[in-house]
């Protein structure tokens, strides 16, 4: 396979963007990554959205996207893999251009969760339907059930899950696409209201909107573009049972770690060599269990090693600099795309007050569920 590079990034600033359609964000984003990457072309499209006909009754979102920027009669076509959907179409994209079937290609993502639908019901479509949606259970339902476990497992305790959102929220105030830019405290997330015990909404990601894009090439047509590059050094994603109650450990997120091990292996890198990593914590628990499967630390020992600063940006492995989903918004589809222009910008230099010093190699991870699906990329500045 050929080498890829990502050439270009846009993205809009995720929040409630009333005055602007699901149309209207993805061409922002794509506009801007266009103009950063200085093509006059695109080969192809991925767009990642997760549930665009429930959000907002529009389906046929690789082409409404196509016709809406211009770069009709290009091949467009939605991606979907829940909250994975836009690390999903980052993959696909990927493999296109290694492939050595196209040039340059567009990766964007896009949900516009706003507009008055039933935001609950939406999301709950990437649940099991007859063993845990029907029965009531929802996503923070389920991730408080995670949480529940590994305290009692491992020993996590509230104030370290607590310490995930204050960590993300510090380094969202330093990121001006930010949903919720605003610091937080340790007493004000314990103390906010309530979610499903443990977690309560300061533990939880917003509901958003927004897009992002990134310009990918081939490292070839990257140089003779004379684009910055940033290489994509390897891809990996796996999955896992719908169900959380099918898991032999619910604290255990297999399809993270075997994604993970997978991109390792084609980069040749081990969880040592990562500079920083931007993780889908949808919820506080999610990060810890995260940052456990991908190896930066062992089992069962996340809470303690956040709770030590050491995913701080100080700290000698960075997780979520961008502010995460907790900080920066998670409009769903948008999301894997959104943090991998966060980790091009810091292996760019470009990540301004939040900026990780010498930063080499960056990790993305996005999931799907309750960890069902997930996808890890793995990227390099040259």
């Amino acid at each position: 396979m050929r080498e890829v590079a990502v050439i270009g990034c846009g993205m809009t600033r995720f929040g409630e963007l009333w005055s602007l359609s699901m149309r209207d964000i993805f061409v922002e984003a794509a506009l801007k990554a266009i103009d950063d990457a200085g093509v006059d072309h695109i080969d192809s499209m991925y767009v990642g959205s997760m549930t665009p006909g429930l959000f907002v009754g529009q389906e046929h979102v690789g082409a409404l996207m196509a016709d809406y920027l211009g770069s009709a009669p290009v091949p467009a076509v939605r991606v979907e893999s829940a909250c994975c959907s836009g690390g999903m179409a980052l993959r696909l994209g990927f493999f296109e251009v290694a492939s050595g079937y196209s040039e340059i290609i567009m990766v964007g993502g896009v949900e516009k969760m706003t507009d008055g639908a039933d935001v609950t019901y939406a999301l709950a479509t990437a649940a099991d339907q007859e063993y845990e949606v029907y029965h009531g259970v929802t996503f923070p339902g389920l991730y408080a059930m995670i949480a529940r476990a590994h305290m009692h497992q491992y020993g996590t305790t509230r104030k370290q899950l607590a310490t995930v959102s204050v960590k993300n929220h510090r380094n969202g105030s330093m990121n001006p696409n930010a949903q919720f830019p605003g610091l937080v405290t340790v007493d004000q997330v314990i103390n906010a209201t309530m979610v499903a015990d443990p977690l309560t909404v300061l533990d939880s990601s917003p509901v958003s909107d927004g897009a992002a894009c990134v310009i990918l090439a081939s490292v070839d047509m990257a140089k003779k573009l004379g684009r910055p590059l940033v290489k994509i050094l390897g891809t990996g994603a796996a999955t896992d049972t719908l169900a959380l109650h099918a898991r032999e450990d619910i604290t255990t997120l297999a399809a993270v770690r075997h994604s993970a091990r997978a991109a390792y292996d084609m980069a040749k890198v081990t969880p040592r060599d990562i500079n920083l990593a931007e993780v889908h914590d949808c919820f506080s628990i999610a990060e810890i269990c995260i940052i456990e499967e991908l190896g930066f630390v062992e089992k069962g020992k996340g809470g303690s090693f956040t709770e030590q600063g050491r995913t701080a940006l100080e700290g000698p492995i960075p997780v979520n600099t961008s502010g995460g989903l907790k900080s920066k918004g998670h409009p769903v589809g948008a999301t894997g795309v959104a943090q991998v222009v966060e980790v091009v910008e810091q292996l760019r230099g470009a990540a301004g007050k939040r900026q990780i010093k010498n930063a080499r190699i960056g990790l993305t991870q996005n999931m799907g569920g309750s960890g069902a699906s997930s996808v890890v990329h793995i990227f390099q500045a040259q």
